[in-house]
């Protein structure tokens, strides 16, 4: 009877161990994802400050709050339009497109088991390159008027993310047949865009070329809003499939043991992947390695649990590209480079960091 008792108080002292580090091991993540928060609201003021108007963190916040709070928080009528009709909208669109494009990013390489999947390796931006560049050349477009550029960099890329399921599922839906699909859409649409830079003037093939820069100089309120509207609502829906992309990690065969559909999984979060990156790049032109780094970062911190790592990634490429963008409007000012140019130079090195230094047991 003792020794009865005495196993399971021992037992018991396991589980509480096991409680206490498990929370431990969560608390670590939550922490991780509370610091990035800080972050991104501490260079978000910073950002808003940046301009030819000279205004401080403090009154950049306070005009926040005073629209948020009336009649608690002191402005002025000057910085408040310095703040809400110049340059916030500016600083959500780096937010909420980063944050985007690393989760699109994020849940490619979960769900292909790849560390370089990413919307710019799988053909996606070489395929809203050659929609924008059809509608600058050409002029020719899904849409009219303003949204012509738009609409087909849009269109385009959700066609070629149709295109790579399509041949994908000819051939049997697996992390490979999907990525060497992607890679024959890429050098497709990037030999396309080729030759449209061929036959066009120059003048037309000097604003394609600005294009495929990326740029956050195009921001305004609704395209923030529609920006945020898709990143949120896809990112929370992946994060529901988060246990089901775990599950991939460890092999088709025994995600389907683990009751998981695996080709419903693959396709849908491949689909919606493409959305959110189709949403932002119609607007901002291709901004890479946003998807690829931030990532791979987050994963170095939190681990491979996409519970966590979905909303971390996100957070973690907000605070990438918001930082970026800080850097291109200030590194030449008056000169603001394309944020594009700045995500690769900042990418880059990470990236050849990154493979000179992980471990084997990192994917």
């Amino acid at each position: 009877m003792s020794v009865a008792k005495t196993m399971s108080t021992e037992g018991a002292t396991e589980n509480y161990e096991l409680k206490e580090e498990y929370a431990q091991f969560v608390g670590r993540k939550v922490l991780f994802i509370i610091a990035s928060i800080a972050g991104i609201a501490a260079l978000a003021g910073v950002a808003a400050t940046l301009g030819s108007a000279n205004i401080t963190p403090v009154e950049v916040y306070s005009a926040i709050l005073a629209s948020l709070f009336p009649g608690h928080f002191q402005t002025t009528d000057f910085i408040d339009t310095i703040v809400w009709q110049l340059r916030l909208h500016r600083v959500l669109m780096a937010i909420f497109a980063g944050m985007g494009l690393a989760v699109a990013g994020s849940a490619m390489q979960g769900i292909l088991k790849n560390p370089l999947a990413s919307p710019f390796t799988l053909g996606i931006a070489s395929a809203a390159t050659f929609g924008a560049s059809l509608a600058i050349i050409l002029g020719a477009g899904f849409v009219g008027g303003q949204y012509l550029i738009v609409g087909n960099a849009f269109v385009f890329t959700m066609l070629a993310s149709l295109t790579v399921y399509g041949l994908a599922k000819y051939k049997g839906i697996t992390p490979e047949t999907m990525i060497l699909a992607g890679i024959a859409i890429m050098y497709l649409f990037s030999a396309l865009t080729s030759f449209l830079q061929y036959v066009g003037e120059s003048e037309e093939v000097h604003e394609v070329v600005f294009w495929m820069m990326g740029s956050l100089g195009r921001s305004s309120w609704d395209k923030v809003g529609i920006i945020a509207l898709v990143t949120v609502a896809c990112t929370l829906i992946l994060m529901a499939f988060s246990w089901d992309i775990n599950a991939l990690g460890a092999g088709d065969e025994t995600a389907k043991s683990l009751g998981v559909n695996v080709e419903l999984v693959r396709v849908l979060c491949m689909m919606l992947a493409s959305l959110i990156t189709a949403s932002i790049i119609c607007f901002t032109g291709t901004i890479g390695f946003i998807g690829l780094v931030a990532p791979h970062i987050t994963r170095m911190v939190v681990g491979g649990d996409h519970r966590f790592l979905l909303p971390a990634s996100g957070l973690v490429g907000a605070l990438i590209l918001l930082g970026a963008d800080t850097v291109a409007r200030t590194i030449l000012a008056p000169v603001i480079l394309p944020v594009g140019i700045m995500t690769a130079f900042l990418g880059v090195p990470f990236f050849i960091y990154l493979f000179l230094r992980r471990r084997k047991d990192y994917w």
